[in-house]
């Protein structure tokens, strides 16, 4: 599904931010991308985002080889990929409902499939019942899990968590974790970045390791 072929990034101040990284990641699965801050794991969620280009190799999603599409085909590319931020990116002046309403008025989806849509994915993140809530309502659990629902409208192939659980207490991040667990085990292939030692250590999923832009473990089962 998704394929780093030989992928290097050179940044313009000569930082070389990943160095000749290649590794696939099939439908259904779920990925911990850990190491230190620096070693490349922020530019693979940009370069599959296709916020940044590689300086050299290829990038496959769903077989097609992305590094060569044009500006026009981006926007199909990054439907396919939900984004979860750390600091959940949520628009303040609206409610939960409105929030998810927002990105599906964008796309230009139909009153009708809105409702059902937005239903669905509240159901999914246990936050129905906080539909007519503002986000300073919320706890930070709850902020975290309306923005896995607002990534999920487009029913993205691939859901991508950059540190979800950075700025939760250890229960809230269990909550955040088994969200994300349950949008896996319907299909979505899950990429999470996380610092988080004892997710990565009790899950046992596969385990991408990063240091200092080069990808050093790529083990099943893995710990941090």
């Amino acid at each position: 599904m998704i394929e780093f072929k030989h992928i290097s990034k050179q940044y313009k101040n000569d930082i070389v931010a990943i160095n000749d990284v290649s590794f696939k990641i099939e439908k259904g699965e779920f990925v911990f991308v850990i190491g230190p801050s620096g070693a490349g794991k922020s530019t693979i969620a940009k370069l599959l985002l296709k916020e940044e280009e590689p300086s050299a190799g290829s990038l496959f999603f769903n077989g097609e080889d992305i590094t060569t599409i044009r500006s026009r085909r981006i926007p199909l590319v990054r439907q396919n990929i939900g984004m979860v931020f750390q600091d959940f990116r949520l628009l303040e002046d609206k409610t939960v409902y409105d929030n998810i309403n927002y990105v599906m008025q964008i796309m230009g989806v139909s009153n009708k499939l809105k409702k059902r849509t937005i239903d669905r994915v509240l159901e999914t993140v246990n936050l129905e019942e906080k539909k007519k809530s503002y986000p300073r309502e919320l706890s930070g659990g709850e902020q975290q899990r309306l923005s896995i629902a607002r990534a999920m409208v487009t029913k993205p192939r691939v859901l991508l968590a950059d540190e979800p659980t950075g700025n939760l207490d250890p229960e809230t991040s269990w909550e955040i974790v088994r969200a994300l667990q349950k949008i896996n085990e319907a299909g979505t292939t899950i990429i999470m970045i996380t610092h988080a030692k004892e997710i990565v250590d009790t899950l046992k999923y596969r385990v991408l390791e990063f240091s200092k832009g080069k990808l050093i473990r790529d083990e099943e089962g893995g710990t941090y």
